[in-house]
Formats: C-alpha cells, sequence, structure tokens
C-alpha cells in the first residue's frame, strides 16, 4: 500500500501596527470565536506576497503593503476528532491603506480591530493560535528580513514559448 505524502497546509499572516496597537480580526472558527492576524491560505500560483496582501483585504477590507518578513512558523494543531494538520506560516508585516472601495470581510470574519500588545496578551485564550502573540513579540523584538529573503521562481510556459 502506497503511503500518502505528508503536506504541510502554508498561510500567510500580517502584522500590522499603527500608533501602538495592531491589527486582527475576529473570526468564527470551530473552537468558537478566536483572534488572529488577518491571515490565510496560500492559493495556486500566488506568491507569497501576493497572498499576504490578498487575505488581509478579503479580512479587514484594508490593503496591505508588505514591507518585511518577521518569521517563518511552523506548528502542529491537534483537533478534538483526533485529525489535526501542520502549518507552515510566513508572517509578513507593513503598512495599510484603506480599500479604494467597500467591500464585505469574508465569511466567518466578524470584525476587524485594533489591539495593545498588553490588551493582545490579555486575550491569549482567544488567540487562533499561539503563533498570533508570538509573531507579535517577533516584531515588537524587531525581527525583520527583507522581503527578497523569500524568492519565487517563475515557472515560464512549456518549452519556453
Amino acid at each position: 500500500m502506497k503511503q500518502e505524502r505528508w503536506t504541510p497546509r502554508v498561510t500567510v499572516a500580517a502584522v500590522v501596527e499603527h500608533e501602538g496597537r495592531f491589527l486582527l480580526v475576529e473570526e468564527h472558527t470551530s473552537e468558537g470565536l478566536r483572534i488572529n492576524q488577518p491571515a490565510g491560505h496560500l492559493e495556486s500560483g500566488e506568491t507569497l506576497t501576493d497572498a499576504v496582501v490578498r487575505e488581509t483585504l478579503e479580512e479587514t477590507a484594508l490593503v496591505f503593503v508588505p514591507q518585511a518578513l518577521v518569521g517563518v512558523y511552523m506548528t502542529h494543531i491537534d483537533r478534538p476528532d483526533g485529525t489535526g494538520a501542520t502549518y507552515l506560516r510566513f508572517t509578513f508585516c507593513g503598512r495599510h491603506t484603506a480599500s479604494a472601495e467597500p467591500r464585505a470581510l469574508d465569511a466567518g470574519i466578524v470584525r476587524a480591530l485594533w489591539l495593545t500588545p498588553e490588551e493582545l496578551h490579555a486575550s491569549r485564550a482567544r488567540h487562533r493560535t499561539p503563533l498570533v502573540m508570538r509573531s507579535v513579540e517577533d516584531y515588537l523584538a524587531g525581527r525583520r528580513f527583507p522581503l527578497d529573503f523569500v524568492h519565487t521562481h517563475s515557472v515560464g510556459p512549456p518549452n519556453g514559448k
């Protein structure tokens, strides 16, 4: 019997600080209402920076401009039913601008909110994953890697055409 190849799920997240507060989303999950950075899955054909810009717009209606990579994180989440998944998360920091047009937020997103590090720390029990606080702590510690640290190899059309 052929064993299925293990593949982690690739996600992206945005750390956005403005006037000492961090942009977060409150979202419905299978574990209830949770707090997370604007984040989501990498889709086929996207670069990591394209994905984090798209996810931030979909979840907050703000345009995210990535400026640096904060870190790459791997975590495994177990589910009560015995299943689980491993996530490889690329967290970027940057600034935001307002969306040019009003838009509805992704399904499951209740609202975008801005919290201080102290408020975020006090709400740890509601974080979607431990990576929420870890990403902010790394950002506050000054961890930054240039965007060109992450390289996307573009594959052209078959036979160079």
